[in-house]
């Protein structure tokens, strides 16, 4: 039950509180991870970090370069992160991370970045446009990205993933987190439809 950064009933309340409707957060589920993934095959692209080494990796009997750039970096971050937040759960995040690096950058080395940007744009806005319909239709509630842009971005891939694990596996970090988190989230929605009010009236 960490404090500050590492306060995992605080960040999952947080993203929580914008995706309460469950269509929506199927929508999430679906659609969250893989603007990760093409996030991180656009940065394959990017050059080794303090000229470390490539790694070459033979996958399904062809031959790659893994790079350790800003691609790299990025998954790691969000690894450690997640590892932190959740020991059990973030180390599926973390292992969906590293898988989701290694896959991008074989896909990214068999397109080559003149096709590989035109395919990341084209996912990106794809699970953009369905994630931002998912709140106008459903949710009834703008992105959690324009309030906290940097925790909403590093959150969405471990809250679909905690939603998945409690969903169909009934998994919570420890026991009562869901319980607490939920309250927390009802009261949080029950704060902006109160302010919402206001500004109507």
């Amino acid at each position: 039950m960490g404090k500050g950064l590492l306060d995992l009933e605080k960040h999952f309340a947080f993203y929580g509180a914008y995706h309460s409707n469950r269509i929506n957060i199927a929508i999430h589920m679906v659609f969250v991870w893989p603007i990760f993934f093409t996030a991180l095959l656009m940065l394959y692209f990017t050059p080794s970090l303090f000229s470390l080494p490539h790694l070459e990796v033979f996958l399904f009997g062809t031959h790659f370069v893994l790079v350790l750039n800003f691609g790299f970096l990025l998954a790691l971050i969000y690894s450690v992160f997640y590892f932190c937040l959740d020991v059990k759960a973030g180390s599926l995040a973390a292992l969906l991370c590293a898988i989701c690096w290694v896959a991008s950058s074989f896909i990214a080395s068999r397109l080559g970045f003149s096709l590989a940007w035109k395919v990341v744009l084209v996912a990106q806005i794809l699970c953009w446009t369905v994630q931002f319909i998912g709140h106008g239709i459903f949710e009834g509630r703008a992105p959690a990205l324009l309030d906290n842009l940097v925790q909403a971005f590093i959150m969405a891939p471990f809250f679909v993933l905690l939603e998945a694990l409690q969903t169909f596996f009934g998994y919570e970090p420890y026991s009562g987190f869901h319980a607490i988190v939920r309250a927390k989230i009802e009261a949080e929605i029950n704060e902006w439809q109160d302010q919402k009010q206001k500004l109507i009236s």
